[in-house]
């Protein structure tokens, strides 16, 4: 019998293409998303329930869940995607802003994990996939709030695995670079540079941001969010990308304050 993944945040980027992959190699896929009356392509593959879900509603993520249940029967594996970045000054972020960010990348993951952990534990098997960043491992100028709630899920995943592991439910880190997704448009929530003192150098990042230029194939995190759900392995953290690779190796390498001092140079260009 197929295994059934259901995927959060599903309409867009990380979130479509590794519904694609898991749909090829032969799984059911529940592809959630808020707007589902929008989608056009995975509607049309088969075995694949598009659904609502808005993971910080309650009742949205419990109304999802009893229909992939109802449709396949059984949850193998989950892929918490859904998210976005806010970027800006803290000075300047509005208590609106610091809520809604926490409330999709932390509390509306916890929520979706809640509500999936009793159907993986009476089954006595399942694989929880949390999508973090290699921003849930360094942080990098301006994005305070996103980098904090994925160090948040950092955390929380790898306490739930002492919780979980001797359940038979594995729990999962995918820590993407830099890919060519809609996260700096659509899915970057630019709050503001604060009050004056901060915008020269706001703007300087945001023009060093600007030049940035990913070739990375966005395939690739699909692939790691596959073997994330079915290598059967205790890995905890798979890093993709070159570029995440290679930062973390160099934060191993010159320290925090040294890793610091670099990152502070190449703004200044």
């Amino acid at each position: 019998m197929s295994k059934t993944v259901i995927i959060t945040g599903a309409s867009t980027g990380f979130g479509k293409v590794t519904a694609k992959k898991f749909q090829a190699e032969g799984w059911n896929v529940v592809a959630t998303m808020r707007s589902p009356e929008k989608e056009t392509e995975l509607n049309q593959l088969d075995n694949v329930l598009v659904c609502k879900m808005d993971v910080t509603e309650e009742a949205s993520v419990h109304q999802a869940l009893a229909l992939a249940t109802e449709k396949f029967g059984s949850v193998d594996a989950l892929v918490n995607n859904a998210g976005y970045g806010a970027l800006g000054v803290l000075e300047g972020a509005s208590e609106e802003a610091v809520r809604r960010q926490f409330e999709v990348n932390v509390f509306g993951l916890i929520k979706v994990t809640q509500a999936t952990i009793p159907i993986m534990r009476e089954q006595g098997s399942g694989v929880i996939v949390n999508i973090s960043s290699v921003g849930g491992r360094l942080a990098f100028p301006y994005f305070s709030l996103y980098h904090s709630s994925k160090f948040a899920v950092e955390g929380l995943t790898e306490s739930l695995q002492y919780e979980l592991n001797p359940l038979g439910i594995k729990m999962k880190i995918v820590e993407p670079g830099a890919y060519k997704t809609d996260f700096a448009t659509r899915s970057l929530d630019i709050y503001g540079k604060g009050p004056e003192a901060y915008h020269q150098a706001f703007d300087e990042f945001m023009a060093f941001m600007s030049n940035l230029n990913s070739s990375q194939n966005i395939s690739e995190v699909a692939d790691a969010i596959f073997k994330a759900s079915t290598d059967d392995s205790d890995q905890l953290r798979y890093v993709v990308g070159a570029d995440a690779e290679q930062y973390i190796e160099t934060a191993k390498e010159l320290g925090t304050e040294g890793f610091i001092k670099m990152i502070r140079d190449r703004m200044k260009g």
